[in-house]
């Protein structure tokens, strides 16, 4: 288990000063120093509005979409159904170029080195849009391009994490919780006072797969054991590594996000999952195998954790009016259906209800849990910025506990 004496000690070894050490470990434990002022970490009771500068600023109104020109999406694997950005490019007599990315970890890595020019990026969480900003690399969004933000609920209009939208729209909604195969697995997490502990006792030896995503994954751990999912104690977080090590020692674990097609080979018994994932996982069954086989569980009460992934106009975005025209695009109410046909993502729109889901053949009632209401916006967990310090040592933690990723262990 990675102890907090251990991890001090690795920072020093790495050639972190004390003052450094100082600044990384801001935020920990009840007594420690709030971050430095310069620093904005928005939550639900601070939330915040990122400023505008002359530097970078809003594209001007009235503009005509560029002509002969070559969108440039830059998503999550799966996250857009192909046929809408074909629609999109018969309408405004463009090319589409769509680049995916399989972990939000490789798109940062890639918009921060610069090797790569793109307008749109889909997905960013809602709890990375501060580092975006920060990092200059969003630019402004000029609302009179996006006239559909109407449709979207009351409760992401202007959300605490980007006061007014000035950078991003809400774009996809999830709830993370647990995906597995009723019919490979004798246990239902929905008969359990915990289900959060259901990949513990499932018994899917070879067969148990984690996201591969540091937040979701460290905090399952966490709310099985009912803490915070965004604490920065490092001795709870060291109860959460050990957590994780006794799943991988228990059944093995396998971490992934290729969640739909393989609860649907059966290849996975047992997934951490985001809601979108398991709505997905029907169109690649194999024949024979009914939707009934897939399940999917988060707590009735909706207090779990709940995010929204972003949509935005990247700040060396070449083609800028086509890239909020885009945007504005995906929030028309008649494209979203058909986005989430494909990709089994909920968007955040108040024609997009579950009903109007199961009645257009979008989602089986089976999986009716995978549905997002608004109202867990309200009341549910949400994932939130960390300091730096902590966010360094639940990256540890996660690179421990991952080590022998794509292999059961």
């Amino acid at each position: 288990m990675l102890s907090r004496r251990v991890f001090l000690t690795r920072a020093a070894g790495a050639g972190i000063t004390t003052g450094g050490l100082g600044a990384m470990l801001a935020g920990f434990g009840p007594k420690a120093a709030a971050p430095p002022a310069q620093v904005r970490i928005p939550a639900p009771g601070s939330p915040v509005t990122w400023p505008i500068s002359a530097s970078n600023p809003l594209l001007p109104s009235g503009k005509l979409a560029e002509r002969n020109a070559t969108l440039k999406v830059f998503c999550w694997t799966d996250r857009v159904n192909p046929r809408c950005l074909d629609d999109f490019a018969q309408k405004y007599g463009c090319q589409v170029e769509l680049t995916s990315f399989g972990t939000f970890g490789q798109a940062l890595a890639s918009l921060a080195g610069g090797r790569d020019i793109f307008d749109v990026l889909l997905g960013a969480p809602a709890y990375m849009v501060g580092q975006l900003v920060g990092k200059g690399l969003l630019r402004p969004l000029n609302h009179s391009y996006l006239p559909n933000l109407r449709h979207t609920w009351p409760q992401v209009a202007s959300p605490f994490y980007d006061v007014g939208l000035r950078y991003t729209v809400p774009y996809t909604v999830y709830t993370t919780g647990i995906a597995w195969r009723r019919d490979l697995i004798d246990a239902d997490p929905y008969a359990m006072a915990n289900g959060w502990t259901f990949p513990w006792v499932a018994g899917a030896r070879g067969k148990t797969a984690l996201l591969d995503d540091y937040r979701e994954s460290v905090g399952l751990a966490l709310i099985r054991a009912g803490a915070d999912i965004n604490t920065t104690d490092p001795y709870v977080l060291d109860a959460a590594q050990a957590q994780l090590a006794s799943l991988r020692q228990l059944v093995g674990i396998r971490v992934d996000n290729n969640t739909s097609a393989e609860i649907a080979a059966g290849q996975t018994a047992v997934h951490l999952a985001w809601s979108g994932q398991a709505a997905a996982a029907p169109r690649f069954l194999p024949s024979g195998v009914p939707v009934e086989a897939i399940g999917y569980w988060f707590p009735p009460d909706g207090i779990g954790p709940v995010g929204n992934d972003t949509a935005t106009v990247l700040r060396g975005a070449q083609s800028p009016v086509l890239a909020h025209l885009f945007i504005n695009y995906l929030l028309d109410p008649l494209s979203a259906l058909v986005n989430i046909s494909r990709i089994g993502f909920m968007q955040p729109l108040t024609y997009v209800t579950p009903a109007r889901l199961v009645y257009e053949g979008i989602l089986p009632r089976s999986l009716m849990s995978t549905a997002v209401l608004s109202t867990y916006q309200d009341h549910g967990l949400k994932k939130l910025r960390l300091p730096v310090g902590a966010d360094a040592l639940w990256r540890q933690i996660w690179n421990s506990v991952s080590a022998r990723r794509g292999k059961t262990g």
